[in-house]
């Protein structure tokens, strides 16, 4: 594991220039690979690559970046593993080949000599992002999983095209110019990150996950679309079209077989190994596997919470007992989860606020204590209906699809003709009269949510109902910044759409990758640990469409097959209980411990000199907040990751003396349009 950085410029710098600039890019990723550095560059061709090394594979020089193919036509720096790469090693040595180590990333350049970039990318099984030079061609590539494990940030910054792991190495580039996107706050409000492709500032961008980009030297401010390789929809389009025909414990079988194989693969390394283990189905899924193809007991990691509310850690202790692994688990305090806050804007890079970034950090910190690579079951959600909110807004939908849209239409603007808190108010009075009458958690916000999916024209725009944090977010921006560019371009639909499944791939496109993978990636790599996602081997992810719905989600209960995969191994006992996830009393700490920093950070003069939030309209959120009126909690703590984020990056610009100063001008005056 490592991170990767560089650029390409058609500027005429000197050799220590170019030198000096990839040196300072590659010097912020030192989190992500603290063993070993390196850089290369080629002045007459304007390029330079540096990397990061977290060494997993071949911990002798031969795997040092960056690599060399053979023939020296191919330089590469690379993040991630290829996990399959034993088997295309003996491939290649049948043609012929010779290796010097036994790295995968020496068998991805001499698969690249053979093969050729376009058809050799689609033999790799694993996570990865990497740059490619080709001295012949003189073109840039560069290349991201399939699922969107590992990050890539690029885009063009004057003469300079810009790439690298992590926005911190484009940021610490002499040319670059930090101008905050207002557009994508709209969205960062609405989902809570930044979606693909966009980042936090203008001209800057995410590779998309199972697509390549390829930059030509002469292609001087041209930005190339990126080219696919591999499609999670057209995958979808196929299981659909050839569901599996077999039994469910057929099923059953091939699935526990893929998953053996997919957690072989990923045990492959030269250190220590463990695993995350939160005693869920997913995790518990992942270490079961692991410890029946183990000699030895396997290292395990979990994390507590004295506030039974929130803890899991018992769960975890009873599997990993009955698995025999050998278990750690902690027990973090309030307060010890609180002292995180501060580093969130640093470890992440751009705004991100979802709460979980915190025990994850926790449960990586503690891993890294005793291993360098863990297993986690990110994935199983996605791919096998996991989250609740596939039955509760499926099951409406159900319901209610049947009406015409006008129909529809008309009902929304009724739900909408009361506030949320006036609905608030209307269940209060119904449960203090009718004890029959379930409370429900926020039951306004969910009136308004059904108003929305009620008025959806088609499944992507109820799917975004569904999903959105904030209903109407350029309420809370100035000026430019309540713009939104769409998140991805609509399908048109053809005939009738089982909308729990089209949540289920939606996921996979966006919240997977944007959020969750995200997430892990950042918090983990902030302490130098690899991890690896099991359930996102592609062989998995294909056989998982051609599942019926049926086989995931059946009687108000979801991961049907997984559990019964699991069952093999672990008793149904330790398992059957509601999913919990790695929550925390973010309202509760934003009324108590953590007021005054959130008082800070949302100080009217503060907002209104900064430009992009409406003072009033936060300040009236805030204030219904504390007063307990209505939990605001998840919008207010996303806006204060972003004023986290904007604190933290203008006192880094000022201490290093280093652009971008338009985040320091912008604090003066409103976003330009």
């Amino acid at each position: 594991m490592c991170g990767v950085t560089g650029f390409l410029t058609s500027s005429s710098e000197t050799e220590f220039e170019l030198k000096s600039s990839v040196c300072r890019m590659t010097d912020q990723l030192t989190h992500r690979g603290p063993d070993d550095s390196g850089i290369w560059i080629d002045r007459g061709a304007g390029i330079a690559l540096g990397q990061r090394r977290l060494s997993i594979l071949d911990l002798s020089r031969d795997g040092h970046q960056p690599m060399h193919s053979e023939s020296g036509r191919y330089v590469i720096v690379f993040n991630g593993e290829v996990y399959n790469f034993g088997e295309l090693r003996k491939e290649l040595e049948g043609k012929g080949h010779t290796f010097r180590g036994h790295s995968d990333t020496e068998v991805m350049l001499v698969a690249i000599e053979e093969w050729g970039v376009e058809q050799a990318v689609p033999r790799f099984n694993g996570m990865f992002a990497f740059a490619l030079w080709d001295c012949k061609n003189r073109q840039l590539h560069l290349v991201r999983d399939r699922l969107g494990e590992k990050p890539l940030y690029y885009g063009w910054m004057g003469n300079t095209f810009l790439f690298g792991s992590e926005l911190k190495a484009l940021v610490a580039h002499p040319d670059f110019r930090g101008e905050v996107d207002g557009s994508t706050l709209a969205m960062y409000l609405k989902y809570c990150y930044i979606p693909t492709p966009y980042s936090v500032y203008r001209g800057i961008h995410k590779l998309p996950p199972a697509t390549r980009l390829v930059l030509k030297q002469s292609a001087q401010g041209h930005l190339p679309a990126p080219i696919p390789y591999w499609s999670a929809n057209e995958v979808a389009r196929r299981g659909t079209d050839d569901p599996h025909s077999g039994s469910i414990e057929e099923a059953v079988t091939h699935l526990d077989e893929l998953l053996r194989s997919a957690v072989k693969m990923r045990m492959v390394a030269d250190v220590p190994l463990g695993a995350f283990l939160s005693g869920g189905v997913d995790s518990s899924t992942i270490v079961a596997l692991m410890q029946a193809q183990s000699a030895r007991p396997v290292k395990t990691f979990s994390i507590g919470f004295h506030d039974a509310k929130y803890n899991e850690a018992k769960f975890a202790a009873a599997v990993a007992r009955h698995l025999g692994t050998d278990h750690t688990e902690f027990y973090v305090s309030p307060e010890e989860a609180r002292r995180i806050v501060p580093s969130l804007p640093e470890l992440y890079d751009e705004p991100f606020s979802d709460s979980s970034q915190i025990p994850t950090y926790l449960v990586s910190r503690l891993a890294r204590k005793q291993v360098a690579v863990s297993l986690s079951g990110d994935g199983g959600d996605e791919l096998f209906g996991g989250y609740k909110r596939y039955f509760v807004w499926g099951n409406i939908w159900k319901a209610i699809g049947w009406m015409p849209l006008p129909v529809r239409k008309m009902t929304s603007r009724g739900l909408r003709q009361l506030s949320p808190q006036q609905w608030n108010r209307v269940a209060s009075i119904l449960t203090s009269f009718f004890s029959s009458v379930a409370r429900i958690e926020s039951p306004g916000d969910r009136v308004h949510r059904l108003a929305s999916i009620l008025s959806a024209e088609d499944s992507f725009h109820r799917y975004d109902a569904v999903i959105s944090a904030c209903e109407a977010p350029a309420s809370f921006l100035q000026g430019s910044s309540g713009s939104m560019p769409l998140l991805r371009a609509q399908s048109a639909e053809s005939g009738p759409v089982d909308f729990c499944r089209y949540m289920m791939l939606q996921d996979a496109l966006t919240y997977l990758p944007d959020d969750i993978l995200a997430k892990v990636d950042r918090a983990s790599m902030a302490v130098s640990l690899e991890v690896r996602v099991p359930f996102l081997d592609h062989r998995v992810v294909e056989f998982a469409a051609r599942l019926p719905q049926s086989m995931k989600m059946r009687g108000g209960r979801g991961k049907v097959i997984l559990r019964r995969v699991l069952s093999r191994y672990v008793p149904d006992t330790l398992i059957q209980r509601p999913k919990t996830g790695f929550a925390l009393p973010i309202a509760d700490w934003l009324r108590g411990p953590l007021r005054e920093w959130s008082e800070d950070l949302l100080d009217e003069r503060r907002l209104r000199d900064e430009g992009y939030f409406r003072p009033d309209t936060v300040r009236k959120m805030w204030d219904e907040h504390l007063s307990g009126q209505r939990d605001q909690g998840d919008q207010i703590w996303t806006i204060l990751m972003f004023q986290a984020w904007l604190s933290h990056w203008r006192k880094q610009t000022v201490q290093e003396n280093r652009i971008p100063q338009t985040i320091l001008e912008q604090s003066q005056s409103s976003i330009p349009a």
